[in-house]
């Protein structure tokens, strides 16, 4: 009795080769084809800037401390995220992230809760130098770390941490910009006037 399953599976194995490189001779040069002649703008940059303004407004109008913002950058910073959250277990949280001219990331970062902690975080577990930074009129402590560096600033009520990939020049450049301000609320602001 002959046994013809093998051949028979070999011959579909074969089939099923052959017909891959086929689809492959198809595939390739068309996808080749569409790769030249299709525009693509490799220097298009990924990372969208956004505005803030009225996240920042929002944010002096309701955290518990004054916000920090930067005013008069110069040309070539660009804000890729804003974010404030009221009142967790971490405190009334404010975050504004920027590429700097160099695309290096640096970030405001603000809370009332407990400090250790939230420097820990913000700064991807920098650690406490004994450098510190002058910066103006203040002094900003350094924090060193594998991913980011950090300046920090802690005052009554409120640590403000500036961070991120860029150089410790570039950090204090965006500490000297910042402005912390607090907004009186509507109703505030009408008994004020009244």
């Amino acid at each position: 009795m002959v046994d013809d399953g093998g051949v028979a599976a070999r011959s579909a194995k074969a089939q099923t080769v052959r017909n891959m490189m086929l689809s492959l001779a198809v595939v390739v040069p068309v996808a080749f084809v569409s790769y030249v002649f299709i525009p693509h703008d490799e220097s298009n940059d990924p990372v969208k800037t956004v505005g803030y303004r009225v996240e920042l407004d929002t944010a002096r109008r309701a955290a518990p401390y004054a916000v920090a913002a930067p005013e008069g950058l110069a040309e070539g910073w660009r804000a890729t995220s804003v974010s404030y959250r009221a009142g967790g277990k971490e405190g009334s949280l404010w975050h504004l992230g920027f590429l700097d001219p160099q695309k290096e990331y640096v970030a405001v970062e603000q809370s009332d809760g407990p400090a250790a902690e939230f420097i820990d975080e913000v700064s991807q577990r920098a650690e406490r130098t004994s450098g510190t930074q002058k910066v103006g009129d203040s002094t900003w402590r350094r924090y060193a770390g594998e991913k980011y560096n950090a300046l920090v600033r802690e005052e009554r009520g409120v640590t403000t941490v500036v961070t991120g990939t860029a150089s410790y020049e570039r950090l204090g450049e965006m500490a000297a910009a910042l402005k912390a301000e607090k907004k009186a609320l509507p109703e505030e602001a009408g008994k004020k006037n009244g």
